[in-house]
């Protein structure tokens, strides 16, 4: 399935985009068509992916340092025409060592990238910067996205931006922050009894005539791209060396996939060196789909809600490509126990004075059992990354 481009793209390629193809076969579809992953009918529900020319001399000097955004990296990002961008200031978060809480757990090298400082304030303004800039591009008008949260807020606020009509499903139980900030940009909200694969279901209905693009987590390839762009931040604020560990928390995974993309591009393309840090999948043990496959352990039942909404996403859509990475970096994945949670985002905010979101407070406790069990070496440079506000969370919180 392709959507027809009602847009034209410039033809000065700026961008150094070279094909978009299957992540699974290897097939290559038209760039001026908004393919999704639909498109592959040998491969249905293998993502589609942006590839790039590395190999022509681009360098670490071509930066636009000017620009402090995601956009600063335009030339390995698939917006082809700068007029189509739709942006709110997102990228270019701070990267902050954690001094006082590296002494409480007994590190000196503790860093957090904290996202909660882009637009409607999660990481998810990054990638759906990327998707609605693109759409925009390829002349789509009507967007559409299942939700845990932060990513229907985000995706209200770009489609306003870009003056698009925005369809977001969200499960009822969603904190009353995120319902209240889509209502605000305009968007259409619609509740589901369940979790956010209830949601994909209801999209699925209301879009089976194609009236809308599905703006679902890796289900059309540019929210993949916007999401790199932490990778690429990474690299250059720790000057071009990365860090040993990662640890993220997981629900869909596209910051997981992006991050470990821009890692390769950037060795590729001799920016960094060889090096990979593990990457670590963390999630609540009240959804850990991810933790039970990479171990090949059956569910010890459903999937059930969780504070850190964000990570209660039953069927990762990219599955595979998520066990790709961990494997391929030497990582793992892990659940930390609901009750850890809360006090968690309690610590931070009194030892380092950043209220994170429930999400970014799962790194925390995980980073405390892998401590003691030793699968993190005290001596090791440690990045936890932060992806949203707990302002936003605060109802749940009480």
């Amino acid at each position: 399935m392709a959507f027809e481009a009602r847009g034209m793209i410039a033809q000065k390629q700026i961008s150094r985009i070279s094909v978009l193809q299957c992540s699974r076969c290897d097939k290559v579809y038209p760039l001026d068509q908004a393919n999704t992953f639909a498109s592959c009918e040998q491969c249905e529900k293998a993502p589609l992916v942006c590839e790039y020319d590395v190999f022509s001399g681009l360098s670490r000097k071509d930066i636009d340092h000017s620009e402090r955004s995601m956009w600063r990296y335009f030339e390995m990002l698939p917006v082809f025409d700068r007029k189509n961008i739709v942006t709110l200031g997102e990228g270019w978060t701070p990267l902050l060592p954690l001094e006082r809480l590296g002494n409480i757990v007994g590190m000196q090298q503790l860093y957090l990238k904290d996202e909660s400082l882009n637009p409607t304030g999660s990481f998810k303004a990054r990638g759906l910067s990327m998707a609605i800039s693109k759409a925009k591009e390829l002349g789509i008008n009507n967007c559409i996205i299942p939700t845990a949260g932060n990513a229907g807020g985000a995706m209200a606020a770009y489609c306003a931006r870009a003056g698009m009509t925005a369809t977001v499903v969200m499960p009822r139980h969603t904190p009353q922050a995120f319902k209240t900030e889509c209502e605000y940009f305009g968007a259409k909200l619609i509740l589901v009894d369940g979790l956010i694969n209830d949601c994909a279901k209801k999209v699925a209905e209301l879009n089976a005539d194609k009236q809308y693009f599905d703006v679902s987590t890796m289900k059309e390839p540019y929210r993949l791209e916007g999401k790199k762009t932490m990778g690429y931040e990474i690299a250059e604020q720790f000057h071009w060396e990365l860090p040993d560990v990662i640890l993220y928390p997981t629900g869909g995974g596209t910051g997981l996939i992006g991050m470990w993309k821009a890692f390769r591009e950037m060795m590729e393309m001799g920016w960094i060196g060889s090096k990979m840090p593990r990457l670590i999948a963390v999630q609540s043990e009240n959804c850990k789909p991810v933790e039970d496959v990479f171990f090949h352990r059956k569910p010890e039942g459903p999937s059930r809600p969780t504070v850190a909404n964000g990570l209660a996403v039953p069927f990762p859509f990219a599955d595979k490509m998520i066990q790709q990475v961990l494997h391929e970096t030497a990582g793992t994945a892990i659940s930390v126990p609901e009750r850890e949670i809360i006090p968690c985002v309690r610590q931070m905010a009194a030892t380092e004075g950043l209220f994170i979101s429930p999400e970014g407070a799962t790194l925390l406790s995980a980073l405390k059992i892998m401590l003691t069990t030793q699968e993190i070496n005290p001596e090791s440079r440690v990045l936890l990354l932060n992806t949203g506000s707990g302002y936003k969370y605060i109802e749940s919180m009480m």
